[in-house]
């Protein structure tokens, strides 16, 4: 075993023995019993508990080198109550990388939006690995209105969209595929999550490009890069977008557009001065005229 993978073990073994001793029997809905010479839940408990054997798990927590599952780790985790950081040092811990995605119908802490809202008039968003929109100010919704709107996925967004009225122009594929390689890049700590299998397989088969991209095998890392919007309400403004990585949500990072020039704030201020059936306007007569078609 090599020095890292030794220390890793030892790691999770001591990580397991803490965890164990914080839980009690009552806690689980097991009679308290007698007096214990250690504090918390019995190896023995633990796996019954999680639907393992007992040997198994004394060997995992003695730190050998054995191989787990996602499914072992998930019931372990359940039956050790382990929040969300616990549950992802777990995994970590226990060399496995897959660990489930934030939901972003999940709760945002309300301090988050406080600062999202005081980036203004900046447009900034949160956003989880896999592009799903967790939260943004007034500015973002103004500048990305499609973005806000139904399943809020940028990724589904932007590959699903007509190029007439998608807000970043096919002219700079080359921002596609950073988003594409951000998401590869991410895609493996998350292998056996159906929710992205599921995610990934949706876009390949509704959008060529997307596949044509993914099946690149790039990846890439979320960098600030000036980017052409498009904006129907205002044109086109070059944006440079910084990225910050949010350690209090797994896998959450936080978008910030800045304009690269003064033409770029001018068209910022004149879209945020405008009123909302103003920015909607020409939206709805551009599907009108282009698509036959006005959203509710």
């Amino acid at each position: 075993m090599s020095s890292v993978r030794k220390a890793r073990r030892e790691e999770l073994s001591a990580f397991l023995k803490s965890r164990r001793a914080r839980i009690t029997p009552v806690d689980v809905g097991l009679p308290a019993g007698s007096r214990r010479r250690t504090p918390g839940l019995r190896r023995e408990e633990v796996a019954q508990l999680a639907g393992v054997g007992v040997t198994w798990y004394t060997w995992l927590e003695q730190g050998r080198d054995i191989n787990v599952s996602v499914q072992v780790l998930d019931a372990i985790s359940r039956t050790l109550c382990l929040d969300g950081a616990e549950r992802a040092h777990l995994y970590q811990l226990a060399n496995v990388p897959t660990v489930p995605s934030p939901s972003a119908d999940g709760p945002v802490p309300p301090e988050l939006q406080v600062i999202l809202d005081h980036l203004q008039p900046l447009p900034a968003a949160l956003l989880n690995a896999r592009y799903d929109l967790m939260a943004y100010n007034a500015s973002y919704a103004a500048l990305y209105p499609g973005f806000v709107r139904a399943h809020r996925n940028v990724l589904r967004h932007v590959f699903l969209t007509a190029e007439c009225c998608n807000p970043y122009p096919a002219s700079h594929p080359e921002h596609l595929a950073r988003m594409v390689g951000y998401l590869r890049a991410a895609y493996a700590k998350h292998l056996q999550d159906p929710e992205w299998t599921a995610f990934v397989d949706d876009l390949c088969s509704e959008s060529a490009e997307f596949a044509s991209m993914w099946a690149r095998n790039d990846v890439a890392a979320p960098l600030g890069r000036t980017r052409v919007i498009r904006n129907l309400a205002i044109g086109e403004l070059e944006m440079v977008l910084t990225s910050m990585s949010l350690p209090s949500i797994a896998g959450a990072w936080v978008q910030v557009w800045t304009p690269e020039n003064e033409t770029g704030w001018e068209r910022l201020h004149g879209l945020l001065g405008m009123s909302e059936e103003e920015r909607r306007r020409p939206w709805e007569e551009h599907w009108r005229r282009e698509h036959g078609w006005t959203p509710a």
